[in-house]
């Protein structure tokens, strides 16, 4: 059945609604709140919460405030490395690997991955950490027909509008995810290795 649903989610190559796979995600998230999906498709849902220090750690990434919409791409990147960090040694998805089909403990698919990067996100954003870009509904591209589904957290640039894809998905626990043009993301885009 979540996989009919899923289906149902990859009709279009490229489909952006925001609905979320489990009634139970906190989608108000607090630093010392907030819900975390792991074990593919959201499989498992962890309550947790960063420790003041980790809560600051991540504010000092945004410290002095981004004057401008690029600067703070960067600083999205390092913060949301961190709270892959900081999250993977709470419930053990530190040995999350790049991509959906490396097997074992930990491992997240792409729908944990921009679920919980759009999260994250919100919290930024809620907290004033991030203000050159909203949070805006996750992106899927592709359809079984014409290869793997794959789905991305998205910021929207403030003044232009222009929609970034936030995709970790292609790396391993904690490293910074790549931010790049919507339109590029959804044309089939995947890192070079």
């Amino acid at each position: 059945m979540r996989l009919f649903a899923f289906c149902l989610l990859c009709v279009c190559a490229s489909v952006r609604a925001d609905v979320f796979v489990r009634d139970d995600i906190n989608i108000d998230p607090e630093p010392g709140r907030f819900t975390v999906c792991h074990d593919n498709g959201c499989a498992r849902l962890s309550h947790l919460g960063l420790t003041e220090e980790q809560w600051q750690a991540i504010r000092r990434l945004f410290e002095p405030s981004p004057q401008d919409a690029g600067t703070e791409r960067e600083r999205l990147r390092s913060a949301i490395a961190l709270m892959e960090k900081f999250v993977g040694e709470a419930i053990g998805t530190w040995r999350d690997k790049g991509g959906t089909f490396n097997s074992g403990d930990g491992q997240m698919d792409c729908i944990d991955e921009s679920i919980n990067t759009t999260l994250y996100l919100t919290m930024f954003r809620k907290h004033r950490l991030m203000r050159h870009h909203s949070v805006a509904d996750r992106a899927t591209r592709g359809w079984f027909l014409f290869g793997w589904p794959h789905t991305s957290a998205v910021v929207s640039e403030a003044g232009n509008g222009k929609l970034w894809a936030v995709d970790s998905w292609f790396l391993d626990n904690g490293e910074p995810p790549f931010i790049l043009p919507l339109e590029t993301w959804e044309s089939g885009w995947k890192p070079i290795r």
